[in-house]
């Protein structure tokens, strides 16, 4: 009788289920828990209520936030239960002798795993169905669009830990691989933010994203989000207890079709795995790297991965904990980057040959960590692309997350144009004195400033931070400890006095308050006092504080900010705050309300503003001392003495000047 081959074993697919049965068994339990949970509740307390929109809802967070996730580690137990044969020797060889072709093995394996990533939200999804029509909270438009990002998602994340499995012949190594496919940019991208901050000034050394579509599991996360209708409504009326309070009235899950894109992706890896299949030598089990031509690919993410992160860790141990300097020096930096990353090379080396005799003749692939290591360090020394130089041109720019003088503040264009070219003209003088600001760290560091040095001679420091939102989506985020001066800032167009135009400018003023803002909504805040009063404020209160700051701001006192003065010596000792709510857009379109907050430090020449805190009956007139006056062991008299009592030479603070008396 004529023997057949098969592209499909569904004996082999029964006994893949059977043999892994804990796997996809425990997790279905697991899974039920949460409908069973509900249950319960529902059981246990007779006015619970849920609603069609309560259950989208959490169907719909499931779906952005958890099953990426889920996908991500269960996947990759899957896919190392159904491919463990291809890591033994005897088991490849006996699997290979069988009359099943290897795109059969491929795709009954497929199948067998796929059915095992899908069985456990199958069993959880009929028990929320169930429980939903017995609830009457049944939404089918939900219940599709839930499955269709299961079973989008699963197959992508099967798919990705199929192609993994088949790039190693290492059961150990398998997973390592498959999370390096999803994070490499992530790690890669964050390391090199990190080293950047090290060598340019302003650069945050932070995630910035920027290829952030190539870890799936990060951008499905940022990408695919819940969009709520919110409406404001009469919760309860009573007399003294009338309150509304926002209710959705639609929602939707927006973004599905990333969820679309990296199937499509699944299908392509699906394909490579194939041809690697095909070309796959049974004598590969056990090797790290089952491609050959894979192998200097290993070897290269390897070294990178141990050249970043060692070098740094080597740096802060054996040079900077004896030479500090704000920013990294580029030799001893190359040094600890080439140590780290030929580490890193032979490593990768011995994990390949299974041995450690690696070295003779590996001469030259050393001598090129060294180069590409001392390169990557003389470019950020250097800066020859022109990182930190980098400012945006107005027109491009979307919005601005401006952080300043202890307020934040959120400019958009077509809004606040003029006040965002105001922050670019700022950031370019930044720019041009970056020399002279990494003088002065270096400066500080030896000889850091003091409150007396603020007050007396004029210096002081400041923080800023930039974040660009620009109109092609692309993010630029900057941030500056500022040396500032009474001296400069009274030259045009230093960034001293720059900044001082901005804070202390009319504009941002009202922007700070957020004056004839449409989307922001004072809804309340809080008065307390350091005498035992504290009072929640509601919304009504919270407009008329706000007014009479409006009022104190046109009269000169209220809003400006002193750079060069600190002390609340001089202010009440009365903590009040102004909450507002605000509806936003983040970067992947998603509508959000979120709070903002303004701290307001409230000073005796604010008579309008004291005056409304009277009228409202939030304070007294007992209430309103100072902090000086009323912790006078705290403050000492703004009096220093900057020289020794012999010379006879003492310097006092008086109208913003310095008075020598001897």
């Amino acid at each position: 009788m004529q023997s057949r081959t098969s592209f499909f074993n569904g004996t082999l697919l029964r006994k893949n289920l059977t043999r892994f049965w804990p796997l996809w068994g425990m997790a279905s339990f697991v899974g039920a828990l949460f409908p069973l949970a509900l249950v319960m509740e529902f059981l246990r307390n007779r006015h619970f209520e849920l609603t069609q929109i309560d259950l989208a809802g959490a169907y719909y967070s499931v779906a952005a936030d958890a099953v990426p996730v889920l996908s991500l580690i269960y996947g990759v137990l899957c896919a190392m239960a159904v491919w463990n044969y291809l890591y033994g020797a005897r088991s490849v060889s006996m699997m290979h002798t069988m009359p099943i072709r290897r795109e059969g093995l491929l795709a009954t394996g497929f199948l067998s795993g796929m059915a095992m990533m899908l069985i456990p939200y199958g069993v959880t999804g009929v028990l929320c169905v169930l429980v939903s029509l017995v609830t009457g909270a049944f939404s089918l438009e939900a219940l599709l669009v839930t499955v269709l990002v299961v079973l989008g998602e699963s197959f992508f994340y099967f798919a990705t830990a199929t192609f993994a499995a088949f790039l190693t012949g290492n059961l150990f190594a398998m997973p390592a691989i498959y999370l390096v496919l999803h994070f490499l940019e992530v790690i890669l991208d964050s390391l090199f933010s990190m080293l950047g901050q090290g060598f340019l000034t302003g650069v945050a050394g932070s995630y910035s994203g920027a290829l952030e579509w190539l870890s799936p599991t990060v951008y499905l996360e940022n990408t695919v989000w819940i969009d709520r209708v919110v409406e404001e409504r009469l919760v309860n009326q009573a007399p003294y207890s009338s309150y509304y309070d926002y209710v959705t009235t639609e929602i939707h899950l927006r973004g599905l079709w990333v969820v679309g894109v990296y199937v499509l992706v699944g299908v392509a890896l699906l394909g490579l795995t194939y041809l690697l299949y095909r070309r796959r030598r049974s004598e590969s089990a056990g090797d790290v790297v089952a491609a050959p031509w894979l192998r200097p690919v290993f070897r290269v993410v390897v070294t990178l991965l141990a050249a970043l992160p060692g070098g740094m860790a080597l740096y802060e141990i054996f040079w900077r904990s004896f030479q500090y300097s704000p920013y990294y020096q580029a030799l001893p930096m190359a040094v600890c980057m080439c140590v780290a990353g030929l580490i890193g090379w032979y490593a990768a080396a011995m994990l390949l040959a299974k041995s450690l005799r690696v070295f003779r003749g590996s001469w030259k692939g050393a001598v090129a960590v060294v180069v590409c290591c001392a390169a990557v360090c003389g470019a950020m020394h250097t800066d020859v692309l022109g990182v930190a130089a980098r400012v945006p041109n107005a027109e491009d720019v979307a919005r601005i997350e401006l952080r300043v003088a202890g307020n934040s503040y959120t400019l958009d264009a077509g809004e606040e144009d003029a006040l965002i070219a105001q922050v670019v003209e700022l950031h370019r003088a930044v720019v041009q004195d970056l020399d002279y600001l990494r003088e002065k760290e270096a400066e500080l560091y030896d000889q850091p400033l003091t409150q007396e040095d603020e007050e007396t001679l004029g210096e002081a420091t400041t923080w800023i931070r930039l974040e660009y939102t620009l109109a092609n989506g692309q993010h630029l985020e900057r941030s500056y400890d500022l040396f500032i001066t009474r001296d400069r800032m009274a030259q045009a167009g230093t960034y001293d006095y720059l900044l001082d135009a901005l804070v202390n400018g009319e504009a941002m003023k009202a922007v700070r308050l957020h004056d004839g803002d449409p989307d922001y909504t004072l809804t309340g805040g809080y008065v307390s006092t350091n005498r035992g009063g504290s009072y929640d404020l509601g919304s009504r209160e919270a407009e008329a504080i706000a007014a009479a700051v409006r009022r104190d701001a046109a009269n000169g006192t209220w809003g400006t900010y002193e750079w060069f003065d600190s002390s609340d010596a001089h202010d009440y000792a009365i903590e009040m705050e102004l909450t507002f709510a605000y509806q936003r857009q983040d970067s992947s379109g998603a509508s959000y309300t979120s709070n903002d907050w303004i701290t307001i430090r409230v000073r005796p020449e604010m008579t309008e503003t004291v005056d409304c805190l009277l009228r409202l009956g939030l304070v007294t007139e007992a209430d309103l001392v100072t902090r000086a006056e009323l912790y006078p062991e705290d403050y000492a008299e703004q009096t220093v003495a900057l020289s020794t009592p012999q010379s006879g030479i003492v310097v006092t603070e008086e109208n913003n000047s310095v008075a020598v008396v001897g």
